[in-house]
């Protein structure tokens, strides 16, 4: 195992590597751009570089300038997170070309499975269900147009390259197709540097499910279960939750079987997450694959007990598996809260501005993946996530009431954040019964009438300080020795029990 190790992001996640290595005895190297001078990943790592000005295509996405800083540290490996370098086969090959071990797979099986084009090939010759769609890029809106005449409306527009629900166009008809192809381009141009666009037919009712697998280099491919991924926005993953409520055993055990046999067609080594739908009637359809960690890890590692970045530190470091598939068992239900710096009642705009304070909720079950504290700024030139709140809990209802009662708990003050609209999503009776898909946010209608009415905070601090000056100063003293020392603005002002 390596000694020292440089974590190529920043964020939660450099956290949640730094916190591994700490366990492991590995020394961490944290790099760092303009804005995140302060930040706690900085603070926390053994040693920190920096790299630039705040905006990414200057700083994290700079890969010669990571590389300096990993041999100017002396680390031996580099660890690239998700997003920023972490799909980049450009990077992984730049890595092993300079003698450091990148915690992923190679640049090979990155290109041959990162990109979604190759990867529908590589499914379509391992016989692994695919969307009807076609294999190459679109030379146009033109043909685009052709294509979805013969499959069929509605379809989606999909960027070659990346992820995290970047570059994704639904269309429905072929009135759309022109200016859909062009947006879909020129995100994905912009996104990934790469503008290259294919299409595929749209799944009705689409449950979006995938699968976790860790791979070694000895060949070894194993499955860790299942994540429902179906609670989305603009196709960006918001809730996830494992085991999903909706998949039955015998579509999960092919799913499982699919994806193991489709990474072991590429000598895929480390983590990787498997993208299917599911339709209403059980069918499964190939989609992408994750070539990293994924955002939602904690969900399984909370429901097998297996830390992921550990795992992929011994892939890494040249270890056989550790686990074999009969060793994984899925234990309980987690589930996983997005908390992003966002106007939730405003088009879910981004909110950036400083943590003024924040209060985690506690208790059994309860896991908060964060790099925030007071002070802090949620800047304009990052992904504008605040934490991951995950619980667990024995059955899928115990688990909902425990979310539930950790996002009641939840304080953060500064920024505008999606705590009620999550309060609202696990009121909504669907998404209880596990009776929901890809749509459910678009169809929740005015979500904050769901109980959880807009601006009621606000409304118990004004309460509150009403109350408080209603007291007289000998009232004021008189509950305080009444009390045991609790003051009468504490006894007027816990909004929680106007909540």
């Amino acid at each position: 195992m390596f000694k020292k190790l440089l974590i190529a992001n920043r964020g939660e996640i450099a956290i949640r590597v730094i916190r591994t290595c700490r366990e492991r005895g590995i020394k961490t190297v944290a790099v760092y751009s303009e804005a995140d001078r302060d930040a706690l990943h900085v603070r926390m790592a053994d040693e920190a570089y920096f790299l630039g000005p705040a905006p990414a295509n200057e700083s994290y996405l700079v890969a010669d300038k990571v590389l300096a800083a990993a041999k100017d540290s002396g680390a031996e490996a580099i660890h690239p997170g998700y997003g920023f370098l972490s799909e980049n086969a450009a990077f992984s090959q730049a890595c092993k070309d300079a003698g450091i071990i990148f915690i992923g797979p190679t640049a090979e099986a990155m290109r041959s499975l990162g990109d979604k084009i190759s990867a529908r090939k590589l499914a379509d010759a391992a016989k692994v269900p695919t969307v009807p769609g076609i294999e190459r890029p679109l030379s146009g809106p033109e043909e685009a147009r052709q294509v979805a005449d013969e499959i069929g409306y509605p379809v989606m527009l999909k960027a070659s390259a990346g992820g995290g629900g970047k570059g994704m166009r639904r269309v429905e008809s072929g009135d759309e197709i022109e200016s859909a192809f062009q947006m879909t381009q020129s995100e994905a141009k912009s996104s990934f540097g790469d503008d290259a666009v294919f299409i595929e037919k749209f799944v009705v009712e689409p449950h979006h499910i995938e699968i976790q697998i860790l791979g070694d280099q000895h060949g070894n491919v194993i499955a860790l279960g299942e994540r429902d991924c179906s609670v989305q926005r603009r196709h960006q993953k918001v809730l996830e939750e494992s085991p999903s409520p909706y998949v039955a055993e015998e579509t999960r055990e092919k799913m499982i079987n699919a994806a193991i046999q489709l990474t072991k067609e590429v000598g895929y080594a480390g983590a990787g997450t498997l993208e299917f739908l599911v339709d209403r009637d059980q069918n499964f359809y190939f989609l992408e694959m994750n070539a990293r960690l994924q955002v939602e890890h904690p969900v399984t590692e909370l429901v097998t007990g297996i830390d992921l970045v550990k795992e992929q530190l011994y892939i890494a470091a040249g270890e056989p598996l550790r686990f074999k598939q009969e060793d994984i068992v899925s234990f309980g239900h987690a589930l996983e809260c997005r908390i992003y710096a966002e106007d939730a009642e405003n088009n879910f705009m981004p909110s950036p501005g400083k943590i003024e304070a924040v209060r985690n909720p506690e208790g059994p079950g309860v896991r908060i993946d964060s790099a925030v504290f007071p002070g802090s700024e949620i800047s304009i030139y990052y992904d504008p996530m605040i934490a991951k709140l995950i619980v667990w809990g024995r059955t899928r209802r115990e688990t909902i009431e425990r979310m539930r009662r950790a996002l009641r708990e939840y304080r953060i003050d500064g920024v505008k954040h999606n705590i009620l609209f999550h309060q609202a999503v696990l009121a909504d009776e669907r998404f209880i019964t596990g009776k929901f898909d890809t749509s459910f946010i678009e169809t929740m209608g005015e979500w904050n009438k769901a109980g959880h009415p807009a601006g009621l905070e606000k409304v118990a601090l004004i309460a509150a300080a009403i109350a408080s000056q209603e007291l007289t100063p000998e009232q004021s003293n008189e509950n305080k020795s009444s009390k045991g020392g609790v003051s009468a603005w504490r006894l007027a002002g816990r909004k929680e029990s106007l909540l």
